[in-house]
């Protein structure tokens, strides 16, 4: 059972991912610049040991089904300052997955450590009467995504890799015009973003599942500067309003104003 943690706003979780940013550009003496440099920042700023093992190995927990990915991908030992990751995810062996792996080891070196570790503070007291290892402080499975945990170390991770002002930058590079983008609505109305071609069937109507690949695939000269996947960037840069489904009711212009 994930444990419970208290009400964070989306600000507060920015701003100390910001403080995290400029701790270890001024420690370092750097400029921060995409792709963010996160091994170091774990490794050599936090003082945080990385690893790579089979998770569901380590924690004896069966997978769900065969040739499924693990829906363990990442755990921390607070008091051992230790974390590891699913060897998935080893950009090594696995160059794909570098995307993930980076954000992976910012939700757990950042998120977690950053946000929860105060909550863990070990009772002294509690001592295993046969020494067996302390189990993880916290152990994150995909599948609980959604618990506020999770979500809100996802969130630091995401603030951590693609700090709102370089995103804007990139967008601003990129996108002279500075107007967000918004895919294009089946009826035509009037509003001041600019629109992306969605993919139509042979009849010309939208195929509204085909729209997370659309943003995807619109999100990934960003995603490829930042080094994260491009789910994750799509997500940031429609939390940051760069990036739309539908066009914000409040954002119709009525008769061409």
């Amino acid at each position: 059972m994930p444990k419970k943690v208290p009400y964070l706003e989306e600000e507060q979780i920015e701003r100390d991912a910001a403080a995290l940013l400029a701790e270890y550009a001024e420690a370092r003496n750097v400029v921060i610049a995409p792709p963010i440099p996160i091994e170091d920042i774990v490794e050599k700023h936090l003082r945080l040991g990385i690893e790579f093992d089979d998770m569901h190995r380590l924690l004896r927990v069966p997978r769900s089904g065969l040739g499924l990915d693990p829906d363990i991908l990442g755990l921390i030992w607070f008091d051992d300052r230790r974390i590891v990751i699913d060897e998935s995810l080893d950009p090594e062996e696995n160059p794909a997955k570098e995307g993930r792996y980076r954000f992976t080891l910012a939700h757990e070196g950042g998120g977690h450590w950053r946000l929860h570790r105060h909550l863990f503070t070990k009772d002294p007291a509690q001592v295993s009467l046969f020494n067996e290892p302390a189990p993880p402080s916290v152990v994150c499975r995909s599948s609980q995504a959604k618990e506020p945990i999770e979500w809100q170390a996802d969130f630091y991770a995401s603030c951590l890799l693609m700090p709102r002002k370089l995103v804007m930058a990139a967008w601003d590079e990129i996108f002279p015009d500075r107007k967000p983008r918004v895919l294009r609505s089946e009826m035509p109305i009037m509003h001041p973003y600019v629109e992306i071609e969605r993919m139509t069937d042979e009849f010309g109507n939208p195929i509204g599942a085909a729209d997370d690949y659309v943003l995807e695939n619109f999100a990934r000269p960003f995603a490829e500067q930042f080094m994260v996947s491009p789910i994750a960037m799509r997500i940031r840069l429609e939390k940051l309003g760069l990036l739309h489904r539908v066009v914000p009711l409040q954002r119709v212009l009525v008769g061409g104003a």
